[in-house]
């Protein structure tokens, strides 16, 4: 603990001793402040970053102890362990960002590689892609690193030369003075070189992409849709997003599978699902029926006579539905709902009636009731337009006050 508070790293970039009073330590900063601001001195590189930093931590009486007890280290690591100061995360990054490693060779300002956005679009597949599986090669449109210059922008790598404006780093720095002893450095792209540091003249330029170092360019990927994935998956390519910058990891391109509705098949999980019609007659005494199914192969459902389907019942032929995604020899089912359609002519010939009862299961035995409460009624076929229109004129004649039946006073 003693050599780390021994340290006086920041006292040497003032100039001044230890044990200096807070005039002087104000005294040299201003002196040096006006030596080497970047305004003034272009030359002066990073040292006006040392000098506002130096000054922010010994103007402080709190920031000072802790240095003065525990060096850069203990300000690196989050202050005085008493607990009776600290700072929240690593001051070094607030305060300067990417440049915060001049203090402590890059471990305070550390930035992970930058990486660019992800491009998202829709993929419309079939439900015989899902089922069979399929490739397909897509174009897209793309900003990438130029392959003449490698995103040089020149095949002269001694031509760039350091922006003047920014002095190579990139970005715009200005300084706003929050408080005594306080400076806040902000960060902004240079104007002059895009934030690439170099500026290129243009007799040097690259021929290709006119000194940009990136050109858009058209490209075919392929996409491997597997057997079974479902709507709303995603497939990631990584690297092949919609821009690739020197010094810019690419984005990823993805797209999620959009499934087209089908003219014959609902998909449930793994299941699929078809609707079917019978007649009374393939109900009753079998059926044969030819499912096309979505890998070409035509399927022969049979029902065996005196076997009968009644209305609304659902039916399934095993391993015959999707595929199960990356198991794709495991397969779900196929379920066909059917529905009975009765004939719509009205037998009226006797000795028909007669045969059919007689092949039909008998009918339960009915008993008419007795006595003088006992009336027929009609049973007709329903025809809802007519009944609502009905209903419609007897609430009308109710709303103009028209004749009611009610009950007579006596």
């Amino acid at each position: 603990m003693a050599a780390r508070g021994m340290d006086s790293k920041l006292y040497e970039i003032l100039g001044v001793a230890r044990g200096s009073s807070e005039s002087e330590i104000k005294r040299a900063y201003h002196r040096l402040a006006k030596e080497f601001h970047p305004d003034k001195n272009p030359a002066a590189g990073d040292r006006f970053k040392e000098i506002s930093y130096a000054y922010d931590v010994l103007s402080d009486p709190k920031k000072r102890e802790v240095y003065d007890r525990h060096g850069l280290k203990g300000l690196q690591e989050g202050g005085d362990p008493r607990g009776d100061f600290g700072f929240g995360g690593d001051i070094f990054s607030d305060l300067f960002g990417q440049h915060a490693g001049m203090f402590f060779g890059g471990g305070g300002g550390h930035r992970r590689p930058q990486k660019g956005e992800d491009i998202v679009k829709p993929l419309k597949v079939t439900l015989e892609d899902l089922y069979n599986g399929k490739t397909t090669t897509v174009t897209v449109e793309r900003k990438a690193v130029c392959k003449v210059c490698q995103g040089a922008g020149t095949p002269n790598a001694r031509a760039a030369r350091p922006c003047t404006d920014c002095r190579g780093s990139g970005v715009k720095m200005t300084y706003r003075q929050l408080g005594p002893g306080l400076v806040q450095q902000i960060h902004t792209v240079c104007p002059k070189c895009s934030g690439n540091g170099t500026v290129i003249p243009e007799k040097d330029r690259c021929k290709s992409c006119d000194g940009k170092k990136i050109l858009v360019e058209t490209k075919e990927i392929e996409i491997n849709v597997d057997k079974g994935m479902i709507h709303g998956m995603k497939i990631t390519l990584s690297g092949q997003g919609d821009t690739e910058q020197p010094g810019i990891q690419p984005g990823d391109l993805i797209y999620v599978i959009q499934q087209e509705q089908h003219s014959r098949f609902e998909r449930s999980g793994n299941d699929l699902i078809m609707n079917h019609t019978l007649s009374l007659t393939e109900a009753l005494c079998g059926f044969q029926l030819v499912v096309p199914q979505l890998d070409g192969r035509n399927l022969v459902i049979s029902s065996p006579p005196g076997y009968v389907v009644p209305s609304d019942s659902i039916q399934v032929v095993e391993d015959e539905g999707m595929p199960n995604f990356k198991r794709p020899f495991e397969k779900g089912d196929l379920l066909v709902k059917f529905k009975v359609e009765f004939p719509q002519n009205h037998f009226t010939d006797e000795k028909t009636l007669t045969r059919l009862e007689a092949l039909l299961p008998p009918r339960p035995a009915f008993e008419k009731p007795q006595g003088e409460h006992v009336e027929e009624a009609d049973l007709n076929d329903y025809e809802p337009e007519q009944n609502s229109a009905t209903q419609d004129s007897d609430d009308d004649d109710d709303s103009r006050g028209g004749p009611r039946v009610g009950c007579a006073q006596q």
